[in-house]
């Protein structure tokens, strides 16, 4: 996150019952998002960061801080779910919204926060409470808008 200019105030949160044992270190398991006690707790700001740099297909400058394939393979179904890829929620399969492009994905939290992605148009938005209710309409939305369906250069938060 420092590379990218996010803040140092992000972090991770484990439950009060989470806790494991490794190597002789008592430490917390972290889940994935903030869910009502836990996970990762994290500004705005940061968070449209991290968007932009997932978008940017784990680029930021001139630095490809993850593997090139990471995403592509992050983006990819898994065999139990063909909706789901590591941690991130594919626009396909029987939940898919035909409104949305097919390779748009995104990655969900608790009080409706989302990161979402469409790499066909390099396009990201991230939402925070937004009732999940109304995600899907918002980004249809999003999308039908035709003068932000691209990030102008040098976008920052």
């Amino acid at each position: 996150m420092g590379p990218i200019g996010a803040s140092d105030d992000w972090r991770w949160d484990g439950y009060s019952t989470s806790w494991v044992e490794i190597d002789g270190q008592r430490m917390h398991s972290v889940t994935g998002g903030g869910h009502w006690g836990g996970g990762m707790i994290i500004s705005a700001n940061d968070h449209a960061l991290f968007g932009q740099f997932i978008s940017q297909n784990g680029r930021w400058d001139d630095r490809q801080m993850l593997p090139k394939d990471w995403m592509g393979r992050s983006t990819s179904p898994t065999p139990t779910l063909d909706e789901y890829g590591f941690l991130w929620w594919l626009n396909r399969g029987g939940d898919a919204n035909r409104n949305l492009p097919m390779s748009a994905f995104s990655a969900l939290g608790a009080g409706g926060h989302c990161i979402w992605i469409d790499p066909e148009d390099d396009v990201f938005a991230v939402m925070r409470w937004l009732a999940p209710a109304k995600t899907q309409s918002f980004l249809e939305a999003l999308v039908a808008r035709s003068e932000i369906r691209t990030v102008p250069a040098g976008w920052q938060p």
